[in-house]
């Protein structure tokens, strides 16, 4: 089953299973070498969204999701790929020291920073009280 790291709105488990009902929270970790930037524009939040840019010695918490086979397309769709997003593979580690690889989107063409909304920030803070990350 292939795992998806996620850093953004999909951080939230509400928001999450209204996106992609199939996938299931695994586990929290990290992913280092990558900072967390707000990036775009998003018609859907009126702001910046997260993305991650590549910085050494950066790090960026989120959460791990199971995704089954029969869900990579709805998240894919949900996480607008291959329109605006690309996926990669990352490697991220646990609180237990375990590596996972793992599947996540980032923006084709990186924009530059800008103010995420109001709205979209308290969806990533409610994500981070859902995986303990706070």
């Amino acid at each position: 089953m292939p795992l998806f790291f996620a850093y953004g709105a999909a951080l939230s488990r509400k928001h999450m299973a209204a996106q992609c009902p199939g996938c299931k929270p695994k586990v929290s970790a990290t992913l280092a070498q990558y900072q967390l930037v707000f990036t775009g524009w998003s018609r859907v939040y009126r702001g910046a969204t997260a993305s991650l840019r590549p910085l050494r010695g950066a790090h960026v918490n989120g959460g791990v999701y199971d995704v089954p086979d029969t869900a990579t397309k709805r998240l894919d769709i949900a996480e607008s790929f291959p329109t605006q997003n690309t996926k990669i593979n990352v490697v991220v580690n646990t609180e237990s020291g375990e590596s996972l690889n793992c599947f996540t989107y980032v923006p084709k063409h990186q924009a530059a920073e800008d103010k995420p909304a109001p709205e979209y920030l308290a969806i990533l803070q409610q994500g981070y009280r859902d995986w303990g990350l706070v």
